[in-house]
């Protein structure tokens, strides 16, 4: 099964790139918010950035498959940016999904504080080639009269998935050097990536992802036994995603989430699941690259 990841620029790479194969892509780049990125200018005009993320929607629009999903991930205050970005590359919309962080919000002295980011669902042409309705058993709310004999499906609205970026929770997940200190302030959970892929993959697809950063999409894509191809231009991140790659650890293991979704139909067939799917490296939480 491929799991690539390659260090360039992703437009440079999509350029070259001979498919027209990628049945999913997961679009979550640098927000432009002036961070210290070592190889890329995350302060651009507004003009500058948004001309950028239009050309990278057209670019991934050209080389995917008919009937492909691209999940585009950005701040609340720019949905209608992605959503014009989308709309001028040729994508249709689907939803736009509420991502709502179980973190504490920080209020602003003139308006709420942010609590969610937005990830806006798109297809090539008017509806998906594959859609999976997954149904998931969350805890119950005390507003809950009864149990739930087979779950609930999966809404617009997710708010069962925890960040790993903010200071009051991090955990293990996210890839550290051995000060501590995290590789990627932004690195995405395995959650959030196992639910796209499996919302709109089936076994054996091409998932995409010109913005890898730490490699979560590859590393989630494998254990779901689909194809994937990421790009980062950032030699450090790229190390440290061929080494994710190579050797797994067990915060990235996804099979205990498995039961989450029980209640899907054919579960069985969009997630086939192995004692031998994943060998975990025996240091697992640490990836010494320097």
């Amino acid at each position: 099964m491929i799991c690539d990841i390659k260090n360039d620029d992703c437009i440079k790479y999509l350029e070259e790139y001979q498919g027209t194969d990628f049945d999913l892509t997961f679009l979550d780049p640098p927000f432009n918010q002036s961070k210290d990125y070592r190889s890329h200018d995350d302060n651009m005009t507004p003009r500058k950035y948004w001309d950028w993320m239009s050309e990278v929607c057209n670019i991934v629009y050209q080389k995917s498959s008919q009937g492909a999903a691209i999940y585009f991930m950005q701040r609340e205050k720019n949905a209608q940016y992605v959503l014009d970005a989308l709309a001028t590359s040729g994508w249709t919309f689907q939803n736009l999904i509420i991502w709502k962080k179980k973190t504490s919000a920080v209020p602003s002295n003139i308006r709420y504080g942010k609590h969610y980011q937005i990830i806006a669902f798109a297809t090539k042409g008017s509806a998906p080639r594959v859609f999976n309705k997954l149904r998931i058993d969350p805890p119950l709310l005390v507003t809950d009269k009864y149990q739930r004999p087979n779950g609930m499906f999966v809404t617009d609205v997710w708010d069962d998935i925890r960040e790993l970026t903010s200071g009051y929770f991090a955990g293990d997940e996210p890839l550290r050097y051995e000060t501590g200190e995290r590789v990627h302030k932004q690195q995405s959970p395995v959650e959030l990536l196992a639910r796209i892929i499996l919302s709109s993959t089936n076994v054996g697809d091409l998932v995409f992802d010109p913005f890898a950063g730490t490699g979560t999409t590859l590393v989630v894509a494998k254990q779901l036994h689909r194809k994937s191809i990421g790009v980062e231009i950032d030699s450090k991140n790229y190390n440290f995603v061929r080494k994710r790659i190579e050797s797994p650890r067990s915060t990235d293991d996804i099979k205990g989430m498995y039961s989450y979704y029980r209640f899907t139909e054919k579960l069985e067939e969009l997630w086939p699941v192995s004692d031998h799917d994943y060998v975990l490296d025996p240091e697992p939480n640490q990836l010494k690259i320097f």
